[in-house]
């Protein structure tokens, strides 16, 4: 391995490391904080059960975290998957598809079709 690869594998390894400090210290700080309710769904959350409640940043951006966590709110898993689904498609589009939203009118020449073969 070349010594810029080992110096690229370091960077992006300790980005990894900050992330995940970062999503954890917030993690913690929000189950203090709220109920361990799903904001949507309103499903109670036990220690038995609490990994699969997340926190979801009202504005989408993971690093605006207030300490009085204004930003946040406890999802479940599934409400949380939800939240993001509709965020994507009122923002045009998905990071899977590549596309935004749909230009094709299929019905754009109906009238003239039907009055075509009448």
């Amino acid at each position: 391995m070349t010594p810029k690869n080992e110096k690229l594998d370091r960077i992006v390894a300790e980005a990894r490391l900050n992330r995940e400090k970062r999503e954890k210290d917030y993690r913690e700080q929000a189950l203090k904080i709220y109920p361990w309710i799903c904001g949507r769904c309103a499903r109670e959350f036990t220690r038995a059960n609490v990994q699969q409640l997340t926190v979801h940043h009202k504005d989408h951006n993971h690093d605006n975290n207030p300490a009085d966590g204004s930003n946040w709110e406890l999802l479940c898993v599934y409400c949380h998957d939800n939240e993001h689904s509709r965020y994507l498609d009122s923002a045009g589009g998905s990071p899977q598809s590549g596309n935004g939203p749909a230009t094709h009118n299929p019905f754009a020449n109906l009238k003239s079709l039907l009055n075509g073969k009448q």
